[in-house]
């Protein structure tokens, strides 16, 4: 199969189950911001030295990947007969992601001021995916405003804290090589 298909050289694209939307689509706009996280994820894995912060986050990709297939998929696709039902983010999705932020955040000096993203190359990237997911999420906020129904709410708390773990994973990951954390300071 070739890579490219041309069916988006008019400016639109198609959901999973084959409705066929403008490549601008909130909907699109969502699941694209989720992809550009992964990516964003995969360079800071790349950088990253520790094999523990390694693993996960490469769960937290594989993870992401079901939040993509779930915000390309409209609810109502899951009833049609005949169509395989796609995996969806829960709430226990949500739940599991809780520990970890107080696991790791346990690691760490409590913050004392506001941090600029940085410190070295995996934890920078880990801000990168942090404010990238952000914008997935007030993307996603938008699609459940505009489409209700068809949008699994779970999603937006997901994507919630993901972005806080990724701000205290992008600080472990300073903390463990030995790399402070950049204060803000006022001028």
């Amino acid at each position: 199969m070739k890579i490219y298909t041309r069916t988006g050289d008019t400016g639109d694209t198609g959901l999973y189950g084959g409705q066929r939307v403008s490549k601008d689509d909130v909907r699109v706009e969502s699941y694209g911001a989720v992809d550009e996280a992964n990516a964003a994820l995969g360079v800071a894995a790349a950088h990253l030295t520790d094999n523990e912060l390694i693993a996960l986050v490469a769960r937290l990709q594989s993870e992401l990947f079901v939040v993509g297939a779930d915000l390309a998929t409209p609810l109502d696709r899951d009833k049609q007969a005949g169509k395989a039902i796609v995996p969806r983010i829960g709430e226990n999705h949500v739940a599991a992601l809780e520990p970890l932020i107080d696991t790791y955040e346990s690691e760490l000096a409590p913050l004392r001021n506001f941090i600029l993203p940085g410190g070295n190359p995996g934890s920078a990237y880990m801000h990168l995916a942090r404010t990238i997911l952000r914008r997935a999420e007030r993307r996603t906020v938008t699609l459940l405003r505009t489409d209700p129904a068809g949008t699994n709410e779970a999603v937006v708390p997901y994507l919630n804290r993901l972005a806080d773990l990724l701000f205290v994973l992008s600080r472990v990951a300073n903390h463990r090589a030995g790399v402070a954390d950049v204060p803000w300071t006022r001028e």
